[in-house]
């Protein structure tokens, strides 16, 4: 028999569970005590990137408790005052979520304007900075696996629009479990408004004039939503810009949240592409577009010059969005994270901007002062930072399209690595069962080396990087890899971390 205490809060937490699926998962589970422990043992903990989980009962999962006790936290954290705009996308209680945290913003004082439609990352943290709100939140769990959710939160105010950073994430969490340590009832209201059109109108008109105009060219482009969000939105900007020779992936446009066709919805996984790489080769298509379902990171893949299919790296990408930028530019800064290549810190110099490297995420990439561009090679791009402070991969998308229309994307890429040196990059991506593993394993690969902000670099040459750190919202132990120099060396580099992995 389970302990009387996991019982006891199993038993508490069914009262006030608006959820009948919860409730009847939990309800089927008291009398399993290793399943209660892992339930109640411990809870979700809310950080820089909000909350993430695997959908289930209880406060370790993500839940409609553990949502309202989030929202009612995060109002209180605002003082009941300023305005939240709140979205969601196409997973598995996203909607359910973002109406919980309306109603219970409402009745907490704030005002809410809710999305009346499922809609992408970029377009949330678009309206935050549009409709001057206090905050926003996000319901999605991004590239995650398919049985999981999240809650991201964007500030207003003196932090940009962006994502939280620390302290706030510590005095958001500590509100949210003075919620917790409560019995009281959360009061609701539906004293909130609807907001859609406008907006997505404003955005999109937005992304179409900073990009330009279509080349004389129409590139064959084969788009993937990866069960997201993403095709509603890419497929308009696209016909709107005048392109038509845009192919979707067909079985996985539509938003679906059980994701059917990938194991885990992310561009950069094995396997994710596979669908739209057999229509590139069926078509004999130019490019590959592809959006994480929340449609926040861009992936590509061109024909290379021998015709065959060469899929860029998110540093390869960032090289060419980068340039594009920089070219436009009157002052400013490029950003990137240290994980990512540093030939963005050359295109700075050589068209007169500043650059900065930050700690990973664009929480900390669009803070940077004067920034016109910045990005992430874990496939995320930032080329209109004044308006969405956050990774795009809907303007990206359009951008990369443009480019192509004008001019042969491997030539720009052969033309910029000509003029800035060859840099070559890889990752090696471990997947644990749990962050306490991935952690065990990173001190393990890592021992006698400093460590600076959870992150070690360590250069076996001059020439050569190697950055490990766990993964901030999946149980994975990350390796990048950067070599200045050919594929050849970058694969020896490869090897040699393989071998100290074990």
């Amino acid at each position: 028999m389970p302990n009387s205490k996991n019982r006891e809060l199993a038993q508490s937490w069914l009262a006030i569970d608006p959820d009948p699926v919860t409730r009847a998962e939990l309800e089927a589970l008291l009398g399993d005590e290793s399943a209660l422990e892992e339930r109640f043992g411990e809870r979700l903990n809310f950080g820089t990137a909000g909350l993430r989980g695997e959908l289930g009962a209880g406060p370790n999962r993500m839940n409609r408790v553990v949502v309202a006790q989030a929202a009612l936290g995060l109002s209180n954290f605002l003082g009941g005052k300023g305005r939240l705009i709140i979205g969601f996308d196409g997973r598995v209680n996203s909607d359910v979520f973002a109406r919980d945290t309306a109603e219970i913003a409402a009745a907490a004082g704030l005002e809410v304007l809710l999305f009346d439609r499922m809609v992408p990352t970029p377009i949330l943290a678009y309206a935050v900075k549009h409709l001057d709100a206090a905050a926003g939140v996000m319901v999605t769990a991004s590239h995650n696996p398919p049985r999981d959710n999240g809650y991201k939160v964007y500030l207003g105010g003196a932090n940009g629009g962006g994502q939280i950073v620390s302290p706030t994430d510590t005095q958001i969490q500590a509100e949210i479990l003075k919620v917790a340590a409560s019995s009281s009832p959360w009061p609701r209201s539906e004293n909130f408004k609807v907001i859609g059109e406008e907006v997505i109108e404003s955005y999109s008109r937005r992304v179409l004039e900073i990009i330009g105009n279509r080349g004389p060219t129409q590139p064959k482009i084969v788009y993937t939503a990866m069960h997201g969000v993403g095709w509603a939105y890419a497929s308009e900007l696209f016909a709107r810009a005048g392109f038509t020779g845009v192919n979707s992936v067909l079985r996985q446009q539509e938003p679906d949240g059980a994701f059917p066709t990938v194991a885990f919805p992310n561009p950069e996984e094995s396997g994710a592409l596979d669908l739209a790489i057999a229509e590139f080769d069926r078509l004999e298509a130019d490019l590959i577009i592809a959006n994480d379902p929340d449609a926040d990171r861009l992936a590509v893949v061109i024909r290379g010059a021998d015709g065959s299919m060469r899929r860029l790296t998110g540093n390869e990408v960032g090289l060419i969005l980068g340039e594009w930028a920089a070219a436009k530019a009157q002052g400013g800064a490029l950003a990137c994270s240290l994980v990512s290549s540093d030939q963005l810190a050359l295109v700075a110099k050589a068209h007169g901007l500043n650059f900065a490297q930050t700690q990973t995420g664009f929480k900390w990439i669009s803070k940077v002062p004067g920034l016109v561009f910045g990005f992430e090679e874990a496939l995320g791009y930032c080329i209109d930072p004044s308006v969405v402070p956050d990774k795009d991969g809907i303007s990206a998308a359009l951008a990369i399209a443009t480019m192509a229309s004008h001019r042969d994307i491997a030539e720009t890429l052969n033309e910029l690595v000509e003029k800035y040196g060859p840099v070559a990059t890889s990752q090696i991506s471990i997947r644990f069962d749990s962050v306490a593993e991935a952690q065990l394993a990173f001190k393990k690969a890592t021992a006698g080396m400093p460590e600076d902000d959870g992150m070690v670099i360590w250069q076996p040459s001059a020439a050569e990087k190697v950055t490990f750190r766990v993964s901030g919202t999946e149980p994975k132990l990350k390796c990048y890899l950067q070599v200045a120099g050919s594929s050849a060396e970058l694969h020896a580099l490869e090897v040699l971390v393989q071998q100290k992995l074990g």
